[in-house]
């Protein structure tokens, strides 16, 4: 099974911690979408596999009209293999869905008919301090009125909320994880405030006018939220996601799983299970390569190591683990014993484990895995 990625890179406006390939000039859009159906077209032929998933990301997909969604939708189904009931994401914001109750009930039931079945709704936070810091274009109020509308039509959806805010403490935390719980919601994503170079966030910590992030705040909120999803039937899949059985992403856990996957639109990442690519990051040099047949992108072959370190990184992630055995059929026996030497001091820890014949992060570890991860990485024993 394969998934396909298009990256709509439009935003109204710039959110100050993001560091995604994005413009908030809209003027381009047509061309861009004309663009994105081109490059599914001169790709088509990567793609042997079932497609399984159809993700819209970006940047904000919901800037989208209903007609150009559709218009995707319809051009993959027309040169790909699509299997029957594939998971169809969209990501949106608020602002683009509640402007008016008339327009986002048009907005939601062309979604489901146009095949869109998942939607991910970038909340953040339901309190306007935090929405306002961030330069999110919603307001709480429209934060809450779009899932209450959207569950009109959705049963699959999912939200983000963002923890580690500067001056958002445990209390308002809860609240935001209370309120999500409270609409009755199947999937929940949660990332840490990150600190990105050359975002506004970086310049307003730098000259004072923002707090710095909280390292050790963000982590209690992180256990936080464990604790509280896991309480009320979740399962913490995948470190950033929270899924009651049944709604996990599809596209995500794919991803996760080493699965093919084609990127579309700049700065779209491809993976064929052995080469990584990604387009050009300038929309207007994009649109212009595509328009005249050239895919505007870079290769990437992964070396035996490559491939390792992902696996490592990806599966200790996820509830599946690093499966032991799999290391050894696919690497050989030298990185499973340095795999084995590098995780043991981590073992002692308690912040790894091994079950089933499979290399897992503990719950004390999962805020740290990122930095487990790396250190378990191997560097130069290619042969």
């Amino acid at each position: 099974m394969s998934g396909i990625y298009l990256h709509i890179p439009f935003c109204k406006q710039a959110c100050h911690y993001c560091d995604f390939h994005f413009s908030t000039q809209l003027g381009k859009k047509e061309a861009m979408v004309q663009a994105i159906a081109k490059e599914l077209v001169l790709r088509k032929s990567e793609v042997d596999d079932v497609v399984e998933t159809i993700y819209f990301g970006g940047g904000t997909p919901s800037v989208l009209s209903n007609e150009e969604i559709e218009f995707l939708i319809q051009t993959v189904y027309d040169h790909y293999k699509v299997m029957d009931q594939p998971e169809i994401t969209l990501e949106a914001n608020p602002d683009d869905l509640v402007s008016s109750r008339a327009q986002s009930r048009d907005f939601f039931s062309t979604y489901k008919k146009s095949g869109v079945n998942r939607l991910s709704i970038g909340i953040q936070s339901f309190f306007d301090e935090d929405l306002k810091l961030m330069n999110r274009a919603h307001n709480a109020s429209e934060a809450e009125k779009c899932i209450q509308e959207a569950t009109e039509y959705f049963d699959n959806i999912t939200i983000d909320l963002i923890y580690g805010i500067p001056g958002m403490d445990n209390d308002r935390w809860k609240a935001n994880i209370q309120k999500a719980l409270d609409f009755g919601l199947p999937h929940i994503s949660s990332y840490a405030l990150t600190v990105e170079p050359r975002t506004a966030l970086q310049k307003f910590i730098e000259k004072g006018v923002v707090p710095n992030v909280d390292d050790e705040q963000a982590q209690e909120q992180f256990y936080i939220l464990v604790d509280t999803l896991e309480a009320h039937g979740f399962v913490n899949y995948e470190i950033s996601n929270f899924g009651k059985p049944g709604f996990f992403s599809k596209n995500n856990t794919a991803y996760w799983l080493g699965k093919t996957y084609v990127g579309v639109g700049p700065s779209a990442h491809s993976f064929d299970g052995k080469n990584r690519s990604w387009n050009i990051q300038n929309n207007p040099i994009y649109i212009k390569k595509i328009t005249e047949g050239i895919l505007p992108l870079e290769i990437e072959t992964l070396s035996q190591t490559d491939r390792y370190n992902e696996a490592v990184m990806t599966g200790l992630r996820t509830i599946w683990g690093v499966s032991l055995e799999n290391i050894e059929k696919e690497f050989g026996p030298d990185y499973l014993d340095y795999l084995n030497q590098q995780a043991q001091k981590y073992i002692e820890q308690g912040l790894l484990q091994i079950a089933d014949g499979k290399l897992l992060a503990t719950k004390k570890g999962k805020f740290l895995v990122d930095g487990i991860a790396s250190d378990l990485f191997m560097v130069n024993l290619e042969k």
